[in-house]
C-alpha cells in the first residue's frame, strides 16, 4: 500500500457516507479512466453505470481467473483462495449451478424464522448491556455471522475467529500478504469442516451439497465455496447493517419510515443498498483482447477495476443519485455485482436486513448517537467499506 500513489486508493475513499468527489470528476470527466498504478501494471477504473455493466457483463471479454494476479505484488499461484470470485467458466458455470439453488427465495424460506430469533437475540442483549451499546460490536457483527454458520452448518463458537479473518482480508492497508494469510487461514479450517460433513453430511448448506453433487465437487472446492459464502454473506451485511443504522440515526423520517411502515422496508432496503453500496469495487477483470469501452481503448491483459459505488452514484441509473431517497421506486442497482458473478447471496442479504432494520428501531425507538458524527471511525481503504464502531444509547 505504501507503494501505490494516493490516487491510486481513490476508489476505495469515502467522505462519511458518500464516495470522495474525485470519483464524481473522474466520472464526468470519462467513465473510463486509468489510474496511476506502478510496476507496469495498466489498470483501468470504470466509474459509469453503463460502462460497469458492460464490464461486469461479459466474462468473455473479461477474465476473473486468479492466475492472472500470479506474479505481481508477490502473489503465488498457491494463494489463490478459489471460489466464484476468482474462477471463469466452465469452472465458474459448474460450480455456481451447484450452488445457486440453496439460495432462491423458496430455499431461503426456511431461514426467516431462525433469521428473526437471532435478531430478537441481540436485541435482548443490547437491552441488557451497559451503555453505550456498540452497534457493530453487538448487532451488525453478531447476525450475519450466525445466519452464515447456521447456513453452512458449521460451529458457532467459531465465529470471532472468522470475523477477524474476514475483516482482514478486506482491509487492504495490511498489504497483501496479510490479506491472502487470512483467506489461507479460513479455508484451511474449513477443509477440516467440509471432512467431517463428508463422513456425516449435516443439514446445513455443506451437506446438502455433499448429500447432492458429493461426487462432482472436490473437499477443495466445497472449502472454497463455503469460504466465499461465509466472507461475503458476513461482513457486507455486517457493514449494510451498522451503516444503515446511521442512515437511520441521522434522518428521523427514514427512521419513522421503517419503524412505521412494513410495506416501506423493503424499498428503504433497496435503496440504502444502492446508497451505500459497500463493496466499493468489483473483483478485478483482466481483458482477454483488445476492447474499446466508451471511447478508450482497453489492451489484452490490462486490469478493469468497476466502481461500484460510482456506478450507483451515476444520474444516468437514478436522478439525482447522490441524494437518499427510500420513497422513490428501487432502482436496478450494482451493489451485489452484475452479470455471471453477480453475488449468489443476494437474496440472504436482503432477508436479514428487512428483518434487522425494523426490529432494532421498533425495540429502541429511543435510540440516538452516544458521539457527534463527526468523532465516528470508518475504514480507510478497504474494499467493503463499513464503520469501526457505532456507539449508540437506546434510552
Amino acid at each position: 500500500m505504501a507503494l501505490l500513489p494516493d490516487a491510486a486508493l481513490m476508489p476505495l475513499k469515502r467522505s462519511g457516507l458518500d464516495p470522495v468527489p474525485e470519483l464524481e470528476l473522474a466520472r464526468r470527466h470519462s467513465p473510463v479512466s486509468r489510474l496511476p498504478v506502478p510496476f507496469g501494471v495498466n489498470v483501468w477504473l470504470v466509474t459509469g453505470y453503463q460502462e460497469a455493466k458492460a464490464v461486469l457483463g461479459d466474462a468473455a471479454t473479461f477474465s476473473n481467473d486468479f492466475s492472472h494476479l500470479v506474479g505481481n505484488a508477490g502473489v503465488q499461484a498457491s494463494d489463490n483462495p478459489g471460489g466464484l470470485g476468482f474462477t471463469d467458466p466452465p469452472d465458474h458455470t459448474r460450480l455456481r449451478r451447484m450452488l445457486t439453488p440453496e439460495f432462491t427465495m423458496r430455499r431461503l424460506e426456511r431461514l426467516r424464522p431462525e433469521i428473526r430469533t437471532i435478531v430478537d437475540e441481540r436485541l435482548d442483549a443490547m437491552a441488557a448491556a451497559a451503555e453505550p451499546v456498540d452497534l457493530v460490536q453487538e448487532f451488525a457483527f453478531p447476525i450475519p455471522s450466525l445466519v452464515i454458520c447456521e447456513l453452512l452448518g458449521v460451529p458457532y463458537q467459531d465465529r470471532a475467529e472468522f470475523q477477524q479473518l474476514s475483516v482482514a482480508r478486506f482491509d487492504l492497508f495490511g498489504g497483501v500478504a496479510a490479506s491472502l494469510g487470512a483467506m489461507s487461514e479460513s479455508l484451511a479450517y474449513l477443509h477440516r469442516i467440509v471432512a467431517e460433513q463428508r463422513e456425516s453430511p449435516g443439514d446445513g448448506l455443506l451437506g446438502a451439497l455433499l448429500k447432492e453433487h458429493g461426487d462432482q465437487v472436490s473437499d477443495r472446492e466445497l472449502a472454497e465455496l463455503a469460504d466465499g459464502v461465509l466472507t461475503g454473506g458476513f461482513e457486507t451485511t455486517a457493514s449494510m447493517l451498522s451503516l444503515g443504522a446511521l442512515v437511520m440515526l441521522q434522518n428521523p423520517d427514514h427512521l419513522a419510515l421503517v419503524r412505521d411502515d412494513d410495506a416501506a422496508v423493503a424499498d428503504f432496503v433497496e435503496e440504502v443498498l444502492r446508497y451505500l453500496t459497500v463493496v466499493q469495487v468489483a473483483f478485478p477483470r483482466f481483458a482477454r483482447k483488445d476492447v474499446e469501452i466508451a471511447g478508450v481503448r482497453i489492451s489484452r491483459g490490462d486490469v478493469v477495476v468497476c466502481s461500484l459505488a460510482g456506478a450507483n452514484r451515476d444520474d444516468v441509473l437514478i436522478p439525482d443519485a447522490d441524494r437518499l431517497d427510500p420513497e422513490r421506486r428501487p432502482a436496478s442497482h450494482l451493489a451485489f455485482g452484475y452479470g455471471i458473478h453477480r453475488c449468489v447471496g443476494a437474496e440472504l442479504a436482503r432477508l436479514e436486513l428487512r428483518a434487522a432494520y425494523p426490529a432494532l428501531v421498533r425495540r429502541f425507538p429511543d435510540m440516538r448517537l452516544a458521539v457527534a458524527p463527526e468523532t465516528l471511525n470508518f475504514r480507510r481503504a478497504s474494499i467493503v467499506y463499513g464503520l469501526e464502531s457505532l456507539p449508540v444509547h437506546l434510552k
